[in-house]
């Protein structure tokens, strides 16, 4: 029973507000001495730890890159990269990205984008500028929710036609629990008409959004004149 010693230091170590790594470090530091491995027995259960996962923390790599990125102006060059585009508008771009981020998300690449690795340094920014050149306001808030809501539908819709991600690995198994069998295949099948109702929706959305921007152009322009 010492081994539970792991546990009352997590429940210690969260109730003081130390630092979470530290704490769960030294909850597995006290597990260990407590099942009777030495000290290098237990750096060496973490370093094995750590290189069978070490494809998880690649993803924890890639924030810091993307904020060196951003501090030498990525979202600049991404701007100016959509200025030079002619009929570039919001509406297109996020339809553009939101079927690029369901397509993804179908084949399993969940993480190769999101809020913090694609929509913040690069969405949001070609979108803003985008509004800009039709004549949105610069500071308002509303694309960047926009390209943030896109980013979110497309990977909703999107990761539950891939049969080995956890939503469908989950309704599997509620389903079982009611005496109800099905393949994960058929699950994914059936997410296809769903992912397709949602592009068009969000789609329409957007579409909207353009012609609003284009009323509001129109209004403001006849304001000045």
């Amino acid at each position: 029973m010492w081994v539970l010693l792991g546990i009352a230091v997590i429940v210690a170590g969260f109730a003081l507000r130390l630092n979470t790594l530290l704490v769960v470090a030294l909850s597995a530091l006290v597990t260990g001495l407590a099942a009777g491995l030495n000290p290098v027995d237990v750096l060496a259960a973490f370093g094995k730890a750590f290189n069978d996962a070490r494809y998880v923390s690649v993803v924890y790599l890639v924030l810091p890159v993307i904020g060196i990125l951003e501090r030498h102006g990525l979202q600049q060059r991404a701007r100016t990269a959509v200025s030079a585009l002619k009929g570039a508008t919001v509406g297109r771009l996020l339809i553009g990205y939101m079927l690029f981020r369901q397509a993804t998300a179908a084949l399993g690449l969940t993480s190769i984008a999101g809020p913090a690795q694609t929509v913040r340094p690069l969405v949001a920014p070609m979108a803003q500028a985008a509004a800009e050149r039709q004549g949105a306001d610069p500071d308002s808030d509303r694309v960047p929710a926009l390209a943030a809501a896109t980013d979110n539908v497309g990977l909703f819709f999107g990761e539950d036609i891939f049969i080995a991600i956890g939503s469908i690995l989950l309704m599997k198994g509620v389903l079982e629990g009611f005496g109800i069998e099905v393949e994960p295949l058929h699950l994914a099948i059936w997410a296809i008409p769903t992912a397709i109702c949602a592009t068009l929706i969000h789609g329409s959305r957007l579409w909207r959004f353009d012609r609003k921007l284009k009323r509001e152009s129109a209004a403001v322009a006849e304001v000045r004149a």
